[in-house]
């Protein structure tokens, strides 16, 4: 009798009790994104109540459908790894704008025209995955950990000039929330230390419950079923010119992809091929998007929040995010658990996210200490990465007075920073003659084995 091949953690199926309490666990910490990034499109468009509430039954729908997608990876659409989906922030930016310029209908249609746009270009890049090394990855990591901490940031303190804006009692409750969750990671072993994130969650809501600052009134009332609708703006109208912002940060988001895929796999510990399992990544990346499209979302991609909880609890298995889609699902149809995620306040869930993300600036970090940073290359190539990246993340509006195309490269920190390290790691390892001492420290991509 021959023995059964080792089962890798990425695909072990764990008791149906842990899976629920682990997707539970990365359920809450981001559900937070697709209620926001749905109040944010309401508020600027004017969007009437049922249809908000039509929209974030859709929005958590196809983050579900295209978690699930990603989880299990059916016809090389997704790469089988523990990823969680959502909404990205600047492309609800860039939807709410195309749809202020022109109309909802046109800003639908460029969301389904990006989509299709995935697919076209993943061929092209696919072939430019080898400029990618550690240098970029571990740069690019670092880079979103800094740009989510201050978007959440910006959740924990409010609006600036608003009565409650850094309300002591909010920064107290995501203080809180984060001293509760490396408590309960310093104190609990097995699997409640692994679910530390969620456990510091409940213990901030709890709080914030003692202290009068949530309230489950709301939960209960209202219908008990919501089925989303498709084109609930109408039908779509394609424009090409208008859809341009969002075409152009496909390209962004394939490289934040690209990065993201090289993490999980670092994290999971599981050998990919790059030029294989990057595009199934985007491809699920892809197809989302344009389901989500149809029922009026904006772009749906693969979450970085989600690396730094696998990275947090070291729970491996894609069939716990695949839970988490799953429950997603359930949330999108019932309307109750909907508005019971929406009751928690925005200061715990702020607090819950900044350490999770913390942790992602944690991973960008180690993946650098591989890398020799005494050597010339390289440390011009982080630098002028980190540059160019930290810029329009620490000073807002600093590229206000350039042309609006070009805002929408410069302005986003993550991309800018990749971008440059791609280019300044080109100038100094591709183009002319490279010293020998800089071979090893190339590529992270190239270490990475065949799986064939």
């Amino acid at each position: 009798m021959t023995s059964n091949t080792a089962i890798h953690p990425v695909d072990e199926r764990l008791p149906w009790g842990k899976l629920v309490l682990f997707g539970l666990q990365h359920l809450m910490v981001v559900a937070a994104s697709p209620i926001t990034a749905v109040f944010l499109v309401a508020k600027a468009l004017g969007l009437s109540e049922a249809l908000t509430v039509n929209m974030i039954g859709a929005t958590f729908l196809i983050c579900g459908l295209g978690t699930l997608l990603q989880s299990f990876g059916p016809l090389k659409m997704g790469a089988k790894l523990p990823f969680v989906m959502v909404p990205g922030g600047a492309p609800i930016v860039l939807f709410v704008l195309i749809a202020q310029q022109t109309d909802l209908p046109t800003a639908t249609g460029a969301v389904i025209l990006t989509g299709l746009f995935y697919f076209l270009l993943l061929p092209v890049f696919a072939r430019c995955l080898r400029f990618f090394p550690r240098i970029v990855i571990g740069s690019m990591l670092i880079l979103v950990a800094a740009n989510l901490i201050k978007i959440y940031g910006g959740v924990i303190v409010g609006t600036p000039g608003s009565a409650n804006f850094a309300s002591p009692v909010s920064v107290g409750l995501a203080l809180a929330t984060v001293g509760f969750t490396v408590l309960f990671a310093r104190l609990c072993k097995g699997t409640f230390g692994q679910l530390a994130v969620l456990l510091g969650l409940i213990a901030g809501s709890l709080l914030s419950l003692a202290l009068g600052k949530m309230s489950f009134a709301g939960v209960l009332s209202g219908p008990l079923l919501s089925l989303p609708t498709p084109l609930p703006f109408g039908m779509p109208h394609f424009d090409l010119i208008a859809a341009l912002p969002l075409l152009i940060f496909s390209v962004i988001s394939m490289t934040e992809a690209t990065g993201q895929t090289v993490a999980i796999a670092e994290v999971v510990g599981k050998k990919i091929d790059t030029r294989v399992d990057v595009p199934k990544t985007i491809r699920g990346d892809a197809l989302a998007s344009l389901v989500g499209g149809v029922f009026g979302t904006s772009l749906i991609i693969t979450s970085s929040e989600n690396i730094g909880i696998v990275q947090a609890t070291n729970v491996r298995s894609r069939y716990v995010t695949a839970m988490a889609g799953a429950l997603m699902v359930l949330v999108s149809l019932l309307a109750p658990l909907a508005r019971l995620a929406y009751s928690i306040p925005p200061a715990v869930v702020g607090g819950t996210a900044i350490i999770v993300f913390a942790i992602i600036g944690v991973m960008g970090i180690n993946l650098l200490r591989e890398v020799d940073l005494k050597q010339h290359a390289n440390l011009y190539t982080l630098a002028a990465a980190l540059t160019m990246g930290f810029l329009p993340i620490m000073v807002p509006g600093v590229y206000s007075q350039f042309p609006s195309s070009l805002q929408v490269l410069l302005g986003n920190g993550v991309a800018m920073g990749a971008l440059t390290a791609v280019l300044v790691n080109i100038a100094f390892q591709h183009l002319g003659r490279r010293s020998p001492d800089d071979a090893p420290s190339r590529s992270a991509l190239k270490r990475v084995a065949d799986e064939s």
